[in-house]
């Protein structure tokens, strides 16, 4: 006789063993695309003039170099300006400090500075 395969619903049952109700379930910290959780970092933004130039400086951010770049890219993109990624710091071309804000609050990010 062929066995048959549980129904999606045992199968659920089955995972929740030891789970009254679905608020006891482990919660995982939001994450970006790279992996990175960003729930418990919290990025600094600053602003100041480069070579006399307006600068917005993100510091704080921890994660490899390639998951900073890939960051920066994305924001780069977003928000229509130039930057770069030195020495652990991401450099976004002109006073964006307030979309900057407003972009990285809906990824989850806790961000301080103004």
């Amino acid at each position: 006789m062929a066995q048959s395969k549980p129904s999606w619903q045992e199968a659920l049952a089955g995972l929740r063993t030891g789970f009254d109700d679905a608020s006891q379930l482990p919660v995982d910290e939001p994450q970006d695309e790279a992996g990175q959780a960003v729930g418990k970092q919290q990025l600094c933004l600053s602003f100041q003039r480069r070579a006399g130039k307006p600068a917005t400086i993100v510091t704080g951010f921890e994660g490899t170099p390639g998951q900073l770049a890939d960051l920066a890219k994305e924001l780069k993109v977003k928000l229509s300006v130039g930057g770069s990624v030195r020495d652990g710091e991401l450099l976004l071309q002109g006073d964006v400090r307030k979309a900057l804000r407003t972009c990285l609050q809906t990824k989850g990010w806790k961000v301080k500075g103004m």
